[in-house]
């Protein structure tokens, strides 16, 4: 028995699909953070430092330096200020809960980035969710705690 040659199209091709070699897509990572009512989906990448906040800039959502301050402290406690470009849509609560939100976010993303930044972020408190709610408001009473006025007569 005699074995028959490939033909050598069927060569030529298994070569042009080895020969292709997949992109490398940009490495992005993601972050969830909530603060109070606010919920913050993060995503973030190597980039020049610009920041979209459902998407409108940085600095047109959180018009209050306070607010931004808060948003770059875990750049400035790993020291990569201006390095990642940040998107991030943040629902519910108001803007300072969603600052909060954005910044456990940012944090959480950058810990999935790489580890080294682990250390740095767990010891300045960027890891950690605040818990802190509203409480409740009671029947009987104003607000969770203020009753009404006592009258005497």
């Amino acid at each position: 028995m005699v074995a028959k040659a490939k033909p050598e199209a069927k060569a030529e091709t298994i070569v042009k699909k080895s020969a292709k070699v997949p992109e490398q897509k940009e490495l992005t990572t993601y972050g969830t953070g909530r603060r109070k009512d606010a919920v913050a989906r993060v995503w973030l990448k190597r980039g020049s430092g610009k920041i979209t906040v459902n998407g409108k800039s940085f600095e047109q959502y959180f018009a209050r330096p306070v607010l931004r301050m808060i948003i770059n402290q875990p750049f400035s406690a790993i020291d990569r200020i201006g390095n990642f470009d940040i998107t991030c849509t943040v629902a519910g609560g108001g803007l300072s809960g969603q600052a909060g939100a954005v910044r456990l976010g940012i944090s959480r993303a950058l810990d999935e980035y790489d580890t080294v930044f682990h250390k740095a972020l767990r010891q300045g408190g960027f890891l950690t969710r605040d818990s802190r709610t509203v409480e409740r408001k009671k029947y009987g009473h104003k607000k969770a705690r203020r009753s009404f006025q006592f009258s005497k007569r």
